[in-house]
């Protein structure tokens, strides 16, 4: 019923009117599965008589609607577009849930269906919700594009194929760009070198080459760090378990690690050659007084997969509330020109109710307490943290993510380097796809179990996120970079996000074909952001209002480097007095039964003590102005936790603030910025050339300021608008006041509100 065709490369985008084999703009090796004229796609939810005809199609790669005025919409370009995803696009993995209209009841639709809807609702998984009309439609072709929908987004399929193979194979001899962009991979022993020599770890750790072509463990990297004085013959003794792996070494010689647990075993024999074998691992890490080690058991007392998956699907339903009520704008106006508005208002103040309860800001709370917990150990209490759970196998684990996420966020509040974008898509390369987090099976790209789908990685960057909100001139980067990166988790023509393991793709980038003579696919990373963005949209990832580290003269290198070194041949924790022999003894004790998979209390300090060094540590460094090139601590108190509003409101033109919210700040303190250059490339010619990229930036901003909102630049594509129908009367009573248009917006933060 679903027969394929396969359109060019790259074909013009034309009128569906024309023609029923007119193409679109389309990635190579597209094909399309099936079709359906005269769709309407509405712009108000109550009402299918207005909104936008044309075709709605569904391919291997996407679902998309072509509207019989698109040369007259593309004529209208935007500055921030996509080249590979339009606005009127939903990529397959990226939808969430598809719902029908029965009789205005609506219902979630799976599996064959014995009656069609005469409406479509797609909700997808970046909050965009499309309402399509189908009571004109013929059919015949109702059924199929219903059927093609449901068949193509909900039904479980294989790894083999995803759109991501199918465009590899047919892009294999396209001109290819630098897949890489100066980011490191870490899939190289080089990269894992420079990491060392970066951080200044390779006077302790060294790089290991004994899991190359993953013979030792499917979980682990080729390539990965671990102590100078481990053997390599230990590692694959039991399959990378017990091994502590090097994440990042801090500036003062104390090391982030992360350790699998051995499996729990019975019998006794076994069990005293393990602890025997982690005794000995034990002290090629913790050697007091020089070098102290504590665990963070990840597996206990902290969150669960069930938590997190729970807390954002309560939240994403407070956006896709919201959503329903900007699409139903006539009752929203007629609420406020009734006397009685009191139920609106009262919804209103409901939703923050609801926010609260869906526990989502706490748990980003939880995990930036975390973090700071550990590196106030790392950077005050000069100790080796070892990050401990089964971060190596069963998806069921929840250590295993967190341990990507804490050991990420920690390299962000203490190394500037990871606060730039080359440096965070670095960190992001190491700790998540090398770390082997399971993108697979987290974002659900084969629809083979939704209690696998928990949004870990969104986590990770809705934290990132409070600290680029609170401390904007540490980052390079901006939260338009961050909110992009968190679509491309739904592109399938990156590789980046498609696998849960290095093995896993290891295993699958050789070609079916037999006539390949065995090529291995060209899988691109999502690391190129020229694929997807112009030149000048990409200007909008880089943050003009970056405070650059001040480059030292080799004189202060020199001393710097002396000064590393001598705090590296000192006793790391001189403040304490050294306890007592035995005390270790037992503590080792402790940490093998931990290991083993017992239960036992935490380990070297009391949680009162943690809790005392812990708030003495976070009071110290806010009391003091912020270095931007060094350790940087988020703000944790409960109003400081905010909503990612571009990420989750830039779809509701409702939220935006005209002329308003951060990117109006941003566009004053630019044109500053370029008065300041101005005057300096007078004063010196040589300036001209490094500053053209904040002047770039400024200019973009106020070429669009006529347009400009605080969810900038996402509410650039809310183009489709209309009036919702009033009555006469009611339009009377607006046109008695002021034009609201011409009025002067009171300048509001968003983050305030």
């Amino acid at each position: 019923q679903l027969a394929p065709r396969q359109p060019s490369l790259f074909a013009c985008s034309v009128s569906p009117k024309d023609s029923q084999e007119d193409l679109f703009w389309s990635p190579s090796g597209e094909q399309l599965l099936c079709e359906a004229s005269t769709v309407l796609k509405c712009v108000q939810e109550d009402s299918g008589q207005r909104g936008i005809y044309g075709k709605l199609v569904c391919t291997d790669f996407k679902i998309a609607f072509l509207g019989d005025d698109e040369a007259a919409l593309n004529s209208d370009e935007t500055q921030f577009k996509n080249k590979v995803i339009g606005e009127n696009d939903i990529t397959l993995p990226c939808v969430d849930q598809i719902y029908g209209v029965f009789d205005e009841k609506k219902k979630a639709l799976c599996g064959q269906l014995k009656k069609y809807p005469e409406k479509l609702i797609i909700h997808c998984k970046d909050l965009r919700v499309f309402h399509f009309c189908l009571r004109y439609t013929k059919e015949e072709e109702v059924k199929r594009i219903v059927s093609g929908i449901i068949h193509h987004t909900q039904t479980p399929k294989l790894l083999k194929r995803l759109f991501l193979f199918s465009y590899a194979t047919a892009a294999q001899n396209s001109t290819a760009t630098d897949p890489k962009s100066h980011t490191v991979m870490f899939d190289t022993l080089k990269d894992w070198c420079w990491e060392l020599e970066r951080t200044r770890g390779h006077t302790k750790y060294k790089v290991v080459s004994v899991n190359e072509g993953y013979t030792v463990c499917e979980r682990l990297p080729a390539y990965f760090v671990v102590p100078n004085p481990l053997s390599e013959e230990d590692v694959p003794r039991f399959q990378g378990h017990g091994i502590p792996i090097w994440c990042w070494s801090c500036h003062n010689g104390c090391a982030l690690l992360k350790m699998s647990a051995l499996p729990k075993e019975q019998d006794d024999g076994v069990l005293q050659i393990q602890k025997s074998f982690l005794d000995g691992i034990y002290r090629t890490i913790h050697r007091p007084p020089y070098e102290i080690v504590k665990t963070e058991d990840l597996s206990s007392n902290f969150l669960s997969l069930q938590e997190i998956q729970t807390a954002y699907s309560k939240f994403k339903q407070l956006f896709l509330i919201v959503m329903s009520v900007e699409n139903n704008l006539m009752s929203f106006l007629f609420l406020l020109l009734s006397d009685n508005s009191t139920e609106f208002w009262d919804t209103d103040i409901k939703w923050f109710s609801l926010l609260e309860s869906s526990s989502w800001l706490d748990i980003i709370r939880r995990c930036l307490k975390k973090a700071i917990e550990v590196t106030e150990c790392l950077e005050a209490q000069h100790m080796n943290i070892l990050l401990l759970g089964n971060i190596f196998k069963s998806q069921k684990e929840t250590a295993s993510d967190l341990c990507c996420l804490l050991s990420s966020l920690v390299q962000v509040m203490l190394d500037p380097h990871y606060r730039t974008r080359v440096g965070f898509q670095s960190l992001i390369q190491k700790e998540w796809i090398m770390g082997g987090h399971c993108f697979l099976d987290r974002c659900n790209h084969l629809r083979q179990s939704d209690k696998e789908e928990v949004p870990v990685f969104l986590l990770f960057l809705d934290c990132v996120w409070q600290l680029v909100h609170q401390h904007p001139p540490a980052f390079e980067f901006t939260e338009t970079y961050l909110t992009v990166l968190s679509d491309s988790l739904y592109i399938p023509i990156f590789s980046t996000f498609f696998f849960n393991s290095p093995h896993q793709k290891y295993m699958n980038m050789g070609r079916e074909s037999q006539d390949a003579q065995n090529q291995s696919l060209n899988l691109l990373t999502v690391w190129d952001w020229s694929v997807q963005f112009a030149p000048k949209a990409q200007m909008l990832f880089t943050n003009p209002l970056y405070v650059e580290k001040p480059k030292l003269d080799k004189g202060q290198q020199k001393g710097t480097h002396c000064k590393h070194q001598r705090q590296l041949s000192l006793p790391l924790t001189q403040s304490k007095s050294s306890p007592k022999r035995g005390f270790f003894r037992e503590e080792t004790d402790h940490l093998i039964k931990n290991l083993l998979g017992k239960r036992i209390s935490k380990l070297i300090n009391s949680s009162d003590e943690l809790q005392d060094n812990f708030r003495e540590f976070y009071d110290s460094w806010h009391s003091k102005p912020p270095d931007y090139h060094g350790l940087l601590l988020p703000h944790i108190e409960g109003p400081e936790i905010r909503v990612w509003a571009q990420r989750y409101l830039r779809w509701i033109p409702e939220a935006q603030i005209l002329g308003g919210g951060q990117v109006a700040t941003m566009n004053k303190l630019l044109e500053m910025m370029e008065e300041v250059q101005s005057l300096q490339e007078k004063i010196d010619e040589r300036y001209h050339s490094q500053q053209g990229l904040q002047t770039e930036a400024a200019s973009m901003l106020r070429s669009s300021s006529a347009r400009l909102s605080s969810l900038f630049p996402f509410a650039l594509l809310q183009r489709h608008s209309s009036k919702p129908v009033l009555p006469i009367s009611g339009w009377k009573a607006l046109g008695d006041e002021e034009d609201l248009a011409k009025q002067e917006d009171e300048f509001v933060d968003l983050g305030d509100v």
